[in-house]
Parts: C-alpha cells; sequence; structure tokens
C-alpha cells in the first residue's frame, strides 16, 4: 500500500460527519433505533454494508454519497470559503434605525401608560369617596 493514499475509512468519516453536525454517538444511536456501543463499533469499521451506510445516511440526515466522498480537506477549503465570503456582507450591514432611540420610545410609552391608570385610579378613589359622602 503506498504512503500517499489514504484509506477509505468509513467508520472515521462517520465520525467525523457527526461531530461536525455536533452529535453524540448516544444521539445518533437514538435516532438508528441501536445503542452507542453499536455506534462505537461501527465508527471503529473501515468498512460497513450499504444497508447500514444508508441507516446512518439518514439519521445523520446526509446522503450515502457524501458520507462515501467526505475528505478533511474538503471540508476545511468549504468553511475558508465560506469565512472569506460571509466576511465582505457582513462589514457592509448597517443598521437603519438607532435601538437605543427604540429602547426610550418604549419605555416612554410604558411611562404614559402607567401615568393614566394612575389617574383611572385616582379617578375611581374619587368617585367612591364621593359616593360615600352621599350616604
Amino acid at each position: 500500500m503506498s504512503t500517499l493514499t489514504k484509506p477509505n475509512h468509513m467508520g472515521r468519516k462517520i465520525s467525523r460527519i457527526r461531530e461536525l453536525k455536533d452529535m453524540k454517538q448516544e444521539a445518533l444511536a437514538q435516532a438508528m433505533g441501536t445503542n452507542q456501543q453499536a455506534v462505537s463499533i461501527m465508527e471503529n469499521s473501515e468498512t460497513i454494508e450499504e444497508e447500514k451506510l444508508k441507516e446512518v445516511a439518514k439519521a445523520l440526515g446526509v446522503s450515502v454519497e457524501a458520507i462515501k466522498n467526505f475528505s478533511e480537506e474538503g471540508v476545511f477549503n468549504y468553511f475558508n470559503n465560506f469565512y472569506d465570503n460571509s466576511q465582505g456582507t457582513v462589514g457592509n450591514y448597517h443598521c437603519t434605525f438607532n435601538p437605543l432611540d427604540k429602547l426610550i420610545e418604549s419605555h416612554e410609552q410604558q411611562i404614559k401608560l402607567y401615568e393614566r391608570l394612575v389617574q383611572a385610579e385616582k379617578d375611581k378613589v374619587d368617585y367612591l369617596e364621593k359616593l360615600l359622602k352621599e350616604k
């Protein structure tokens, strides 16, 4: 075997995809209807049956081809390109309103509402006092 070719270890590929999806072995096992030990054994296996691979792909939410063609380099290249491309978009975002102004406006509305509530209570007290004096 040449040292330049990397082995096609299906279990490691599944393990890396699971980790990239921030999923624990227990969660994958539950999605597949098995236990954590079975997932661990599967991830240590170099080859996996096609039916089992379909089951794993479904549980991970990826295609069988994605598992078979998975490579660390491809993932890093994807995320590096994604990061570089998104940087310009985020930097060009300009807020069209001042959030502090919106907060102050909301606070002023609450103050007005409480002032009306207090005035309504005062009116009610005055009315009840008037009724008591009439008796």
